[in-house]
């Protein structure tokens, strides 16, 4: 773990090695991945089967097979605990009503001209979500991925799980069911984005895809982006804690983990004013680690990417996380909201000393799909404005073509496009 004080005569080298840092490792997957589409665009439904047998250890009867059911649906929901219920309709609730509140209005205004502008707000046609799946299950980016999509008034909604041996956990398909997910397929890695973006007999191709997964599904995002919409090539996840001297050092502690437990690559920042806090953060640090279930994974990414950074005082703070353009911060300072007016670049900032990133992961209702690797700095998180399209329209009468339409007759002839200008100028009686 790396310790750093904005005093030191060394600082702004170690800073920019800490920016440039390359967290991401993994082969160049690019030339299997477009083995794989190839294989889905050449064979359809066939290559799915085969593929789906090779990566995840069970082979469908045939491409039906990968169709999950509306029956196996309910009954995988009617397994959930009651806890469980309870916590995800939370969830969703609160994630819906949120990015309902997002949706925005048409424009139309009439201008000193005469003519009358318009544009207007349409939801996509068919949206593809991928979920991780294997050992784990993370209903909550079922919910983030698919509610925003029925939010903005997406008709259809598929969504791809890989299933090793057949098995989907409960609590993602009730997830599915809460978040307005229309279809669900056992396919994972390439060739599920393949299947989406392209189609095959048995999965219609959708418009856009989202949701995160390894470096096969990243790569085959990136391949077939053109032919579909994507959101964005996710890399390991991030926090930076700006904390002052009024915190407990355990909270700070277990907040920086919280991270750092996702995977090695993954990175922690704390950046404090306070030198006692921030000494006392990192001895909570390796005391937590002692009990931490994934203590291995999160011992990694503190101790590879971690990082204590000193500072005089909250503007300079400030200036450094504007630097570092986090996906996650956390302002766990005494006014929280005005040290945010100073950020410009963040995915998303959580604000005080009782609001922890995981709130934002599960239940708070924005999104916890954002920008990593210092993207912030020109990208935002997913909400309902990546499943809609602006279509803008224009309205005018002969009076208002008189007011305007000379000067497109001159930059017409101008640019050499001869019928361009003369299509105004008929209708202006030249």
């Amino acid at each position: 773990m790396k310790h750093l004080d904005t005093t030191a005569p060394d600082f702004e080298t170690r800073f920019a090695a800490l920016l440039d840092e390359a967290r991401e490792t993994t082969a160049r997957v690019d030339a299997a991945v477009a083995g794989i589409i190839a294989d889905v665009r050449a064979r359809g439904d066939a290559a799915l089967v085969d593929l789906t047998a090779r990566f995840d250890a069970w082979t469908p009867r045939d491409a039906s097979a990968l169709r999950v059911s509306a029956e196996e649906i309910e009954a995988a929901d009617a397994r959930i605990p009651p806890d469980r219920r309870a916590a995800l309709n939370m969830a969703a609730e609160r994630i819906e009503a949120f990015h309902r509140a997002q949706l925005p209005a048409d424009l139309e205004m009439k201008d000193a001209a005469g003519l009358t502008l318009g544009m207007r707000w349409g939801a996509l046609d068919a949206v593809g979500i991928y979920v991780p799946g294997g050992k784990a299950a993370y209903p909550s980016s079922v919910l983030m991925n698919a509610i925003p999509a029925r939010a903005a008034g997406v008709g259809r909604i598929a969504m791809c799980v890989p299933t090793p041996g057949g098995e989907l956990n409960p609590l993602v398909l009730a997830a599915a069911r809460r978040a307005g997910v229309t279809e669900v397929y056992r396919l994972g890695g390439a060739q599920a984005v393949a299947a989406m973006a392209w189609g095959t007999a048995s999965i219609a191709p959708v418009d856009r895809i989202v949701g995160p997964g390894n470096a096969y599904v990243a790569e085959a995002k990136r391949q077939v982006f053109g032919r579909v919409g994507i959101d964005s090539i996710a890399g390991p996840s991030e926090v930076v804690v700006i904390a002052d001297a009024g915190n407990d050092p355990r909270h700070v502690a277990v907040d920086l983990l919280a991270q750092a437990e996702h995977d090695e690559s993954a990175q922690s920042i704390l950046v404090t004013p306070d030198a006692a806090l921030a000494a006392a953060v990192a001895a909570a640090v390796e005391e937590e680690l002692r009990s931490l279930p994934r203590a291995a994974i999160a011992a990694e990414s503190w101790r590879r990417h971690g990082a204590i950074v000193l500072v005089r005082d909250l503007d300079e703070a400030a200036a450094l996380t504007n630097r570092l353009a986090p996906e996650h911060l956390q302002l766990m300072v005494e006014q929280p909201r005005a040290l945010l007016a100073q950020i410009r670049h963040a995915g998303a900032a959580f604000l005080g000393r009782f609001c922890p990133e995981a709130v934002g992961d599960y239940v708070a209702g924005p999104n916890h799909v954002l920008p990593t690797g210092r993207t912030a700095r020109f990208a935002s998180g997913l909400s309902v404005f990546d499943f809609l399209k602006r279509t803008t329209w224009v309205e005018a009468d002969a009076a208002a073509l008189a007011a305007v339409g000379p000067a497109a007759v001159v930059l017409g002839e101008a640019e050499g496009l001869t019928a361009h200008a003369r299509s105004v100028a008929l209708r202006l009686g030249g």
